[in-house]
């Protein structure tokens, strides 16, 4: 029991139709995406006794919560032993606390669900309009320190640790193309991603400005979409119609203050905590990962995950890209088969654990990448909440 997360797996997954200002609730494409879920992993609804979200209902960011968890427990149908639905532990907080309580005997088989309804949420405004709010309303948290510098956006944030990295690291806006760019070409074989058409370095560059170092393509794609999955016990691992995928070991810690304007090294971020704590939490090390999928809110972010894995030394992981070749599909460590954020669509990093799952099974198709038997996936963009996850064949 010192490693818990042994004692769960994931039995099934499922997603929803994924795409811009789709003309269907956030209850309808959870409610897909759990049904999905439950069909991949052969349980009815009524075996189904945990249930488990992020943020959950009453987030502050039009779009982003999906359904709170006693709607969807309503709608389902459900009968649970435990739920949790809150915004403690980042993105994948859901999903960690599901394995923990399914370790501890708190539920059987836990429903874990991601819904986001961001594009249709920000409407003709973009995020622009969803991120300032009204003129008259008071902002509250470390929000209020921002807002007279017009800092509405995580874009702002991030980009001043971006500023920071190229000038300690000689890091440059080609290695956030070469991101932008891979993932694009990967999106192209994932039928679910918002945009499939090919990009280059050049249309990058030609990009309008967003904040500087970032332009439009260095950020992500808000969507509509939710993903879900079933996690149960090990020992029920066979019992579904299709092979169940392990979990070696999770990464939660955040051992420095998070603050968004006092982090110790603002080269890194909470990333590096998580990292830590993952490898502390397996026999495993970063030559035993076949393939990596990364937090790209920003094209920067996987950069400093990169780092925080320790698959590079810091400081080191623009070079480390080989002009986008060590990434790519057919590289030594494939990022983002799917599209990541950047393409496919922000599900908030839960379609990046979907992703892993895909290639897991062997079932992504164009883009499948070899035969991975571990994938490490890393969620999360900021000083104040990151975690990181080894799942198995």
């Amino acid at each position: 029991m010192m490693r818990p997360e042994r004692h769960a797996v994931i039995r099934g997954f499922g997603s929803s139709q994924v795409g811009r200002r789709l003309p269907v609730s956030e209850m309808a494409l959870t409610v897909d995406a759990c049904l999905a879920a439950l069909a991949d992993a052969g349980l009815p609804r009524d075996e189904i006794d945990g249930l488990a979200t992020f943020p959950g209902g009453g987030f502050d960011t039009p779009g982003l919560a999906g359904p709170g968890a006693d709607e969807v427990h309503a709608a389902l149908g459900l009968q649970t032993n435990w739920k949790y639905g809150g915004p403690e532990g980042g993105q994948l907080g859901g999903f960690f606390s599901a394995c923990l309580a399914v370790a501890t005997g708190l539920a059987r088989h836990v429903l874990v669900y991601r819904t986001v309804g961001e594009a249709s949420a920000q409407g003709a405004a973009g995020r622009a309009g969803a991120l300032a709010g009204a003129a008259d309303v008071a902002v509250s948290g470390f929000r209020r320190w921002l807002v007279p510098f017009d800092a509405h956006s995580p874009a702002n944030w991030i980009a001043l640790y971006a500023q920071r990295h190229m000038h300690e690291f000689g890091t440059t806006r080609e290695h956030f193309g070469t991101v932008a760019v891979n993932n694009r070409r990967n999106a192209g074989g994932n039928p679910n991603a918002v945009y499939r058409t090919p990009l280059t370095l050049d249309e990058y560059f030609a990009a309008r400005m967003i904040t500087t170092p970032f332009g439009m393509l260095d950020c992500d794609v808000p969507c509509d979409g939710s993903v879900a999955f079933v996690v149960s016990h090990v020992d029920s691992a066979d019992d579904g119609p299709h092979p169940a995928i392990g979990i070696e070991s999770i990464g939660w810690a955040i051992r420095h203050r998070p603050l968004w304007d006092q982090w110790a090294d603002m080269t890194e971020m909470a990333a590096c905590d998580a990292a830590a704590h993952l490898w502390e939490r397996s026999d495993l090390g970063p030559d035993d990962v076949d393939q990596v999928q990364l937090y790209d809110g920003f094209s920067f972010l996987p950069l400093l995950w990169l780092e925080a894995l320790r698959f590079c030394g810091k400081g080191e992981s623009g070079p480390f890209l080989d002009y986008g070749k060590r990434i790519a599909l057919d590289g030594t460590l494939p990022l983002n088969t799917g599209g990541g954020q950047l393409s496919a669509g922000r599900l908030h990093g839960c379609g990046l654990l979907y992703e892993a799952c895909v290639q897991l099974r062997d079932q992504g198709g164009d883009r499948q990448a070899g035969r991975p038997d571990t994938v490490a996936v890393g969620v999360g963009g900021g000083p104040t909440a990151c975690a990181a996850l080894l799942v198995r064949r």
